[in-house]
């Protein structure tokens, strides 16, 4: 049987860092401040700084060997650029494309997102282990 508790990690890391994402999102929708759409990438973004402190600490932590701040910073950037990418249009295409309501649509947008590009991209390419390279 296959070791499951890195992937219960990282969903409960993603639980967490959505929580975080839809409650900003959800104010700033809430509270008049932006549209559905550009509250969506306000909260992908406190999200996504979540997730990061919790990817590097606790869901994907590892000791001597851990890559170098900087480098998991640019990559975790590259891949969350995307992630945001793709969280903003799958909102617009249900929300204002479908006339699905906003929370909904994040939701359904959300899990895909989360399951098809952010869990592999940050196992293996953000956090996963150094390689050295040998001559």
């Amino acid at each position: 049987m296959p070791n499951l508790w890195p992937l219960l990690k990282h969903q409960t890391g993603a639980v967490i860092s959505t929580a975080v994402d839809f409650a900003v999102m959800w104010l700033l929708v809430e509270s008049h401040t932006l549209s559905p759409v550009m509250a969506t990438a306000a909260g992908a973004f406190c999200g996504a700084v979540t997730n990061f402190w919790l990817g590097r600490r606790w869901i994907f932590a590892r000791g001597p060997g851990t890559m170098a701040l900087g480098n998991q910073v640019a990559r975790y950037l590259l891949v969350s650029g995307v992630s945001l990418t793709w969280n903003t249009l799958g909102e617009a295409l249900l929300y204002r494309g479908l006339g699905l309501q906003y929370v909904l649509a994040r939701i359904i947008v959300a899990v895909f997102v989360s399951v098809a590009w952010n869990y592999p991209m940050h196992r293996w390419f953000v956090f996963g282990p150094t390689r050295q390279v040998t001559s």
